[in-house]
This record gives structure tokens, sequence and C-alpha cells, in this order.
């Protein structure tokens, strides 16, 4: 135990040592064991972190370089749009990366207030169409009308809103997307169905992981933070989200919070 927990102090994480009974010292093995498993799978989402937060970085930052090489050597003028679109995602970025801190910290004290439903989704709706804008439609529906959600009202809409805006980039050209809420079993339902691609079964569970991303086919170029950001305040919530199949394709997006 000595030698692994030295071997450990020199980051050689993953040091198991052999239990061998059941006293006061095999109960030590144990938790030792269970330890360097913990520091392994931190250490190894460290790493990951810091590559993936790299590779987002890196095409913006040389989309950025390309642009004033160019203008300096007078190849092509400055395209102030472009370099804006750029910016926006280097700041998009930032604050998913700050927002998923917090979260993480339980550092996001949660305004617990009542929601009027509709109003919500009628917000998310308006919003999402002007940060994804395309030929599809979208439908609200709220059952009982006067129904009111008990939850942080800007946490609660930047879930719906990064789920009506994912919708909006997937469903089919002249497609639909439908924003509901409805009481259910003691608790209230938020619903974003599209009429995309959909999400294959053995991936329902991993999109909300960080930095996860899906084929081409459903895959919209963003860092891969929103869903797992949606993940962690319905969580705070004490509520639960998951992915299901939408008939035959497409994909429903299903929040689950205490009524």
């Amino acid at each position: 135990m000595a030698q692994a927990a030295e071997a450990m102090a020199r980051g050689e994480h993953g040091q198991q040592v052999e239990v061998r009974g059941r006293d006061e010292v095999g109960r030590l093995a144990d938790a030792f064991n269970a330890m360097s498993t913990e520091l392994e799978t931190t250490d190894r989402v460290r790493r990951e972190l810091v590559a993936n937060v790299a590779h987002e970085l890196r095409t913006p930052l040389a989309g950025l370089q390309a642009a004033l090489e160019n203008d300096i050597d007078g190849v092509q003028p400055l395209d102030a749009q472009a370099l804006l679109a750029q910016v926006q995602r280097l700041g998009r970025l930032v604050e998913q990366l700050l927002d998923l801190s917090r979260l993480e910290s339980d550092g996001v004290p949660l305004h617990m207030v009542d929601i009027p439903a509709a109003e919500l989704l009628e917000q998310v709706r308006d919003e999402a169409l002007l940060a994804a804008p395309g030929t599809a439609r979208v439908e609200i529906a709220v059952e009982p009308a006067a129904l009111r959600i008990r939850g942080d009202a800007d946490r609660v809409h930047q879930v719906l809103a990064n789920l009506a805006e994912n919708a909006l980039r997937h469903a089919a050209a002249h497609g639909e997307v439908v924003l509901a809420a409805r009481s259910l079993h003691g608790a209230v339902e938020l619903s974003v169905t599209d009429d995309g691609p959909g999400i294959p079964v053995d991936e329902r569970e991993r999109v909300f992981e960080r930095f996860h991303r899906l084929d081409a086919a459903r895959s919209a170029g963003g860092a891969g933070l929103g869903l797992a950001i949606a993940r962690w305040i319905v969580e705070l919530h004490g509520g639960a989200i998951r992915a299901e199949a939408a008939g035959a394709r497409g994909c429903r997006m299903v929040v689950e919070l205490p009524a």
C-alpha cells in the first residue's frame, strides 16, 4: 500500500492493492482502491476537458488569425460580420464553461417562483426562431391552459431555449417543432419534439455528457456543452431530463420537474 501511495504521489493514478481480509487493514485497502479509481477518473476527465477546450478554441482563433493576416497582406479586406461571428462563438464557449463550473460547484442559487407555462413557452419560441431561423414551424401545447411551473425562471428558460434551438436546427425542412407542458402524476412535464433525424438509442444518455456530440446528422457545430448544462440545471431543481424517439423519426427531449 505504501508503494502504491508513493506511485500515486508521482502522478501514476489508478494504482490498486490486493485486499487480503475484512479486518481494518482490508477495509483500508478497499478505501484506497476506491480513492485511486476516483482519482484516475478525475484525472482522465481533466485531460479530456483541456483537450476539448483547446480544440473548440482553435477553430475560431484560426479563423480570426487567417482573416487578419489576409487583411495585413492585402489579400482580402476584413469581413466584420465574419469576425463578429467568430468572436461570438468564443464568447459562447467561455460563458458555457463558466456556467458549467458554477453549476458543478453548486455555486448557482435558485430563485424559485411560479412560472406561467404558456407565457414561458411563447418566450422560448420567439427567441429560438431568432437564434435558429429556418422553415420549420413551432407549435405550443399547454395542458391545462393555466399550468404553472415551480422553478428558477431564468434557469428553466435556459434549459428550454437550448432544447428549442437544437430542435429547430435539426427539424426537417418545412417540418414542425412542438413545445409542450402538461401536469403529469404530481410533476410537470416539459417537452420539445422535432421531426429531424433523431438520436440513436445508444446515444440518448451520452448526449448529456460534456463535449459529447453526435455525427453530422444531428451535429450543429457547437461545443457539446448545452445539454450537459441543461442536465445540471434540471437536477438542481430535483428533476430529470431524457431523450426519446418521436415516432419513426425525430427526437423528443423531456424534462420532468417536481410540481
